[in-house]
């Protein structure tokens, strides 16, 4: 028994350093997404933060600040959804499709 708990520790423990791999690699990856026909966009890393933002002068109205908010809010919630996508995908890559919770 003591054996078969020493390797269950071992698989954890390459399970574990694989994880902390790939958290690195998914800061890297970024996804973009876009509101109002392309004229806001975001681009989300794997750590779901924004990292830029893209507004075309053409929406920029002083007189509807609303819609300009809206589309950005709009962008911005797609990306991170975008993100958690492939976030989850790469999980799901890593565990053989077995959901963990609480790991991402």
């Amino acid at each position: 028994m003591v054996k078969g708990l020493g390797g269950m520790l071992k698989q954890a423990q390459k399970i574990q350093a694989q994880l902390a791999k790939m958290q690195d690699e998914m800061a890297q990856m970024t996804i973009e997404a876009s509101s109002g026909g392309g004229m806001v966009s975001v681009v989300v890393n794997g750590k779901q933060e924004v990292v830029s933002i893209r507004i075309e002068r053409e929406v920029i109205n002083p007189e509807d600040i609303d819609m300009l908010q809206d589309l950005v809010l709009a962008a911005v919630n797609e990306g991170i959804r975008k993100s958690q996508e492939m976030v989850s995908d790469e999980v799901k890559k890593l565990t053989g499709g077995l959901s963990v919770p609480g790991l991402f």
